[in-house]
């Protein structure tokens, strides 16, 4: 009899319909049964050994939210007999209401003996327990990761140990993930968690990967990635990255229209074993990052959230380098300019911070300017050794499609229809803060704001932090003048000021997005394992 392996996560919603994935333990059929009469019914996929199942729920009504259960093969598995958790609900928001986005990135698994973290509550954690104890809690609509879901490289004592029943962890990687099976022990570590295993099964969650999902400053240069391709083990420890990906987070963040266009969901699904099918995407994606697409858009009402793939959709040749490819920029533009719905709120999630602290952009753009060459070979081979060495491969290190960005949302902010913010949400960088753009001509007279938030669990050392806080002060500003005039770089298209932050620890950040107002909200873990507020403002007001 087939059990319930991993979930139920409930993953994309809008109104009438809502999808569920699920791991189970054998081939069998999956239905997500509602109390009030929605229902689901689709049978498992085999990957790699695993059966999976993504469960379309129709009959849904706008401003419901029952309770649901999952069966296999007609056997009840979800709630769990013993759970202390409320019941799961697909909670449909009602049409005009506010539009709730908390969202954050970096988490590490929490380790399984409570009160004994060395790096303080994890905030999804934390979350989790306010919502299920107290149901006049405020819910967020969508949960938005962004980045860093697992750490393949980084991985934990428990983890450490499982692998070294299985190979010899003196020979490379070592203690770092190698095949699918290992990927898959990854986020069972993870999401196995009770507190995030309830979470994800109650409130909807979209996710975009980052570095750590594969490696750490996956993608950096051509000459990265030339050096990670001598390795014997690189191949499979990529294409069983990007497959783990593909099934356990990318299926969820398409709609159901959209997965009847995908040919892989098609070959996957409809094949005895899909392994075969989507090794073959991954190894398309691996050769031609143009060839597949992980960058997706959702609406919610008037909310348009846009989440950009800023990792395996680089062009690293040096002389063509950018964040995104010539198609993936195509698409960008298309769904941000797109007139087939208007909207009042843009949201640009990507994983890596498009506006850094002032000291770091200018030193990311500095030694990409001595990458290319512009100061001579000899400072082009030790802008390769700082660009891996400082971890130099955000936004600002892609100066050209910095610039294009920037360009992007100043023409939707400057256009008839032109929404009331635009706001760039990313993680990475192990804190949190607020930055403000302003172009140096013209531009959009409507808030254009980076909000950063992270880790949802995870720490940074002193020193970091040190250097973000300096990273933002006036002197700092003089050495970044110094290194990008030594760089010969041009100036960027927009300037930016903090308005919020530097903040450490566990934090989520919620926008709550009301016709054409934004206010913001970041909380922080406490030592008791609560959220407490931090940090409000209000971005627009209607």
């Amino acid at each position: 009899m087939a059990e319930l392996r991993l979930g139920p996560l409930l993953r994309c919603t809008d109104g009438s319909f809502a999808t569920v994935w699920v791991e189970t333990s054998a081939s069998c059929t999956v239905q997500v049964r509602c109390s009030d009469g929605a229902v689901g019914t689709a049978p498992t996929f085999q990957v790699a050994g695993h059966h999976y199942a993504l469960v379309t729920v129709t009959g849904l009504r706008p401003g419901a939210s029952p309770s649901y259960e999952v069966l296999l093969d007609d056997t009840s598995v979800w709630p769990l007999a013993d759970s202390p958790f409320p019941p799961s609900v697909i909670r449909s928001p009602a049409t005009g209401g506010a539009v709730r986005v908390t969202f954050g990135s970096c988490r590490w698994a929490a380790p399984p003996a409570r009160g004994t973290d060395p790096i303080g509550p994890d905030a999804l954690d934390t979350l989790a327990t306010r919502l299920a104890t107290d149901p006049d809690a405020e819910r967020p609509d969508v949960l938005l990761l962004l980045g860093d879901q697992i750490y393949a490289d980084e991985t934990s004592e428990q983890t450490r140990r499982w692998l070294a029943g299985r190979r010899d962890l003196d020979q490379p990687p070592g203690a770092q993930v190698t095949d699918y099976e290992e990927y898959c022990h990854l986020y069972y570590e993870s999401w196995l968690d009770p507190e995030i295993r309830w979470l994800l099964s109650t409130v909807p969650s979209l996710m975009i990967f980052d570095d750590h999902d594969v490696v750490d400053d996956w993608n950096t240069s051509a000459a990265w990635l030339a050096d990670m391709r001598t390795t014997d083990w690189w191949q499979e420890r990529l294409l069983s990255g990007l497959m783990s990906y593909w099934v356990y987070q990318h299926l969820g963040n398409l709609s159901p229209a959209e997965l009847a266009d995908d040919p892989a969901w098609a070959a996957v699904h409809a094949a005895p074993d899909g392994t075969p099918a989507l090794r073959a995407l991954a190894e398309r994606a691996d050769a031609d990052s143009a060839s597949v697409r992980f960058s997706y858009r959702r609406d919610f009402g008037r909310v348009r959230v846009v989440m950009v793939d800023s990792r395996a959709a680089r062009v690293l040749a040096e002389e063509r380098r950018a964040m995104l490819d010539p198609a993936e920029a195509a698409w960008l533009r298309e769904q941000v300019l797109s007139d087939e719905q208007t909207y009042d709120h843009l949201l640009i999630g990507t994983s890596l911070p498009w506006l850094l602290p002032h000291l770091v952009h200018d030193t990311e753009t500095w030694n990409a300017a001595l990458c290319a060459g512009e100061r001579g070979k000899r400072w082009a081979r030790l802008g390769e050794r700082l660009r891996r060495g400082a971890d130099l491969e955000h936004w600002a290190a892609f100066p050209r499609s910095f610039a294009d960005l920037a360009d992007l949302i100043a023409e939707a902010g400057a256009a008839p229809a032109a929404p009331a913010s635009v706001c760039v949400l990313s993680g990475d960088v192990h804190h949190g803060y607020i930055a403000k753009a302003s172009w140096r001509s013209g531009g959009p007279r409507i808030p254009v704001v980076q909000l950063t938030c992270s880790p949802v669990h995870n720490s940074v050392p002193l020193m970091m932090r040190i250097g973000f806080r300096f990273g933002w002060s006036s002197p700092a500003r003089l050495l970044g003048r110094l290194l990008t005039r030594h760089g010969r770089c041009p100036r960027p298209p927009v300037s930016w000021r903090k308005q919020g932050g530097p903040w450490f620890g566990n934090q989520l950040m919620t926008l709550i997005l009301r016709d054409r107002s934004a206010h913001l909200r970041l909380e922080r873990t406490t030592s008791d394992a609560t959220l407490q507020t931090v940090h409000e403002s209000v971005l627009t007001d209607d």
